[in-house]
């Protein structure tokens, strides 16, 4: 055995555990990491942590070193950032992105660690599979320079779409919440605030990451004429009514959905080169910007629950390991 190991467990909704691992010696073309840091992403791990995983989404919702089944006992998360102890000579000592779970120590196959470029910072690299959301979503929306464009949420995912969209030359961005504390964060991130009430319209484009009808109905609302709403966000088992009478048909919209489970064929980029992209992405410091809160891992049974019903107000709350 290469060792001992603790890992976080949701034992059942709306509680969890830290419970024991055995780590094995890795073979060829494996590694074992041992853990840095881990990222809570407050949107789909919380629906899993209360248990709001629809039965008929388990298996497209299984997450890659998943253990367990929903809706528990299950081992879940894929922000993870460590440092590689044992494999490839070329590997050891290096900082690396893989999507597992909150984990102390584990192993896995080369293939399934990225490198985390030397300027990134290993904490802001958990940020990495929600830069990736991002970088999909832009890619199913193709943006064109000059776009009118909003975002509707401002999470994770929203924060990082606006982010990369403030690079767009010419691009009319705002980065719209209802939250108006969010308006700090938009400053940070370098990119226009609004309410959802004072948000610009005309928009050739509209990304909504709000999880919420409310959000969707007004992403719809800001549309030019045969514009197009990009759907991110991921609502669990919440039915969500959608506004198609009025302005829908008249103005020819389009709502499109975006999941990072899948590239559109005619990109022609593997899943390596979008996450070593989102990681290269990470460089720029405004990212930092998402990182809203700590705990140390021993911690994380407490702190779920807390994240899971709002009273932690987080974006990415990070997970530091000794």
């Amino acid at each position: 055995m290469s060792g001992a190991a603790e890992a976080f467990w949701l034992a059942e909704a709306g509680r969890g555990e830290i419970r024991p691992e055995k780590v094995r010696e890795p073979g060829p073309g494996e590694v074992l990491v041992r853990t840095l840091h881990s990222g809570v992403s407050r949107g789909t791990e919380t629906l899993v942590f209360t248990g709001r995983v629809p039965e008929s989404q388990w298996p497209a919702m299984c997450a890659p070193f998943q253990e367990g089944d929903f809706p528990a006992p299950v081992k879940y998360g894929y922000l993870n950032v460590g440092v590689v102890e044992q494999g490839p000579q070329d590997l050891l000592g290096r900082t690396v992105f893989s999507l597992f779970p909150h984990q102390t120590r584990f192993v896995v196959p080369v293939s399934s660690v990225t490198v985390v470029p030397d300027d990134v910072p290993a904490d802001r690299a958990v940020l990495a599979g929600t830069v990736e959301t991002a970088v999909n979503a832009l890619w199913d929306a193709a943006p064109l320079i000059g776009d009118r464009v909003a975002v509707v949420g401002a999470g994770m995912v929203g924060g990082s779409a606006a982010a990369i969209l403030s690079r767009f030359p010419g691009v009319r961005i705002q980065l719209v919440d209802v939250d108006p504390a969010r308006a700090a964060l938009a400053s940070r991130l370098g990119v226009p605030f609004a309410r959802p009430d004072e948000a610009l319209g005309d928009c050739d484009l509209v990304i909504h990451a709000s999880a919420s009808a409310a959000g969707l109905k007004r992403s719809l609302e800001l549309l030019a004429y045969e514009g197009t709403v990009v759907e991110l966000s991921w609502y669990g088992d919440k039915q969500v009514d959608i506004p198609l009478g009025e302005f829908f048909h008249s103005k020819r919209l389009t709502v499109r959905g975006s999941q990072v489970g899948g590239i559109r064929p005619d990109h022609r980029r593997s899943y390596a080169e979008r996450l070593a992209l989102s990681l290269d992405l990470l460089r720029d410091d405004r990212f930092e910007a998402l990182i809203s809160g700590r705990s140390p891992f021993g911690d994380l049974p407490a702190i779920m629950p807390r994240l899971a019903d709002g009273s932690l107000p987080a974006l990415c709350h990070v997970i530091d390991y000794n």
